[in-house]
């Protein structure tokens, strides 16, 4: 059986699994009927788009203490689930390698909270890129280990998210401290956002090495015991796009695409960029693999 669902009936309908919290300073958005009728028949047959976060990648998902989850790729969800007009139902699973195995078993249709695209990843997903992103560490205050690039940080405690790319670069970095004879880098890897963050309050690490945005997030939370350091470097990176994660060649990635560009044309985006002060990860479009395609 087909299900149609109008604007109004996606912005009533409530994400299950972890839950939602949504701001009522993101106007509500108009049915796109030609998108709904490019929606994939499994789509259309079950009512419902499958979407995973972790749910701790401040400020893009925020887990509150009553398990709702809000942020700025919530507010794009929901707007986006009215463009489309299909309930996008929302699960909080633990960390990236959950995420992966998620949408490759079948279990998810896709994670609209940004997924790093690295042409490794290509191979078996596909993304539609809406932020950029720059990695740097965040540090107790006044930068006590002077780390000024990731080649600081030979020696060094570093906490990182669990199967991320920031993970992976600081061990090519050990590698490389050890080739020049220095102490290797202590890699301390966690689930989500929280704990790496924790670890560094507490001490047990000097410095925490993630996106630039949710570092950013934490140290304006921490009453003014963390800073960012490294700030400008590429560390290890070159140009990071993020976005919505899927499997390869899922029939829902250009409809996903195609419901961005009206959330960018519109507006939306740079209002929701705005509420949780991300303009300066604005790209001026959204597009599909760019990590490939803008080489």
């Amino acid at each position: 059986m087909k299900h149609a669902f109008t604007a109004a009936a996606a912005a009533a309908a409530l994400l299950f699994g972890a839950g939602s919290a949504f701001a009522a300073d993101i106007p509500v958005q108009k049915l796109d009927p030609a998108l709904n009728a490019q929606l994939p028949q499994a789509i259309k047959d079950a009512g419902v788009i499958r979407n995973c976060v972790i749910g701790s990648f401040s400020p893009y998902t925020i887990t509150r203490a009553d398990k709702t989850i809000e942020g700025a790729a919530m507010d794009l969800t929901k707007a986006l689930g009215e463009v489309l007009g299909v309930k996008i139902e929302t699960t909080k699973i633990a960390g990236h390698s959950a995420t992966m195995l998620g949408l490759k078993s079948g279990r998810y249709d896709v994670s609209l909270e940004p997924v790093g695209d690295y042409p490794d990843r290509e191979v078996n997903y596909d993304f539609v890129d809406y932020v950029q992103e720059f990695v740097v560490f965040a540090v107790k205050k006044g930068n006590p280990h002077n780390i000024r690039s990731i080649a600081d940080t030979c020696g060094l405690r570093v906490s990182v998210m669990a199967a991320g790319s920031a993970e992976r670069v600081i061990k090519k970095q050990s590698e490389v401290c050890v080739k020049e004879g220095k102490k290797p880098v202590t890699v301390l890897s966690f689930e989500g956002q929280a704990a790496p963050t924790m670890a560094l309050s507490s001490g047990r690490a000097d410095a925490f090495f993630s996106s630039q945005a949710p570092l950013t997030y934490f140290v304006s939370q921490s009453g003014g015991k963390l800073e960012l350091a490294a700030v400008g470097e590429k560390n290890g990176f070159s140009d990071i796009f993020q976005g919505a994660v899927l499997p390869k060649g899922s029939a829902l990635t250009p409809v996903i695409l195609e419901g961005m560009k009206v959330l960018f044309k519109n507006g939306t985006y740079q209002a929701v960029l705005d509420k949780w002060n991300l303009t300066y990860n604005k790209l001026e479009a959204p597009g599909i693999n760019l990590a490939t395609q803008k080489k």
